[in-house]
């Protein structure tokens, strides 16, 4: 079976059904962790359930192959108008988990 992950970036599903992945692996009671369900590394996955709109961030990351705070820091580069304060908060929130010993 395909992660949600995989199937977003072959465009068989969108961000936006991401619930009903979560859904199916609740239902399910599967052994594996949802981070592994839904194709994430724990780090994404952590950064994913502080701001749920770091997930386009982390499928841009994978299409491209980038790191997906490199992504995000580039974001916070460009100019206000042209950006969202969401990725302020992924940002934050990826340094505290690569201090913490938390990043893969």
């Amino acid at each position: 079976m395909s992660s949600f992950i995989e199937l977003c970036l072959r465009g068989e599903r969108l961000p936006e059904e991401i619930d009903d992945f979560v859904d199916e692996w609740h239902e399910q009671a599967l052994a594996i962790p949802l981070y592994k369900f839904l194709g994430m590394t724990k780090a994404e996955y952590n950064l994913w359930v502080v701001d749920s709109s770091v997930l386009h961030f982390v499928l841009d990351a994978r299409h491209s192959g980038r790191d997906v705070v490199e992504l995000i820091e580039e974001f916070r580069a460009l100019p206000m108008a042209a950006r969202a304060d969401s990725s302020k908060k992924a940002l934050e929130l990826a340094h505290w988990l690569k201090d913490a010993g938390l990043w893969e």
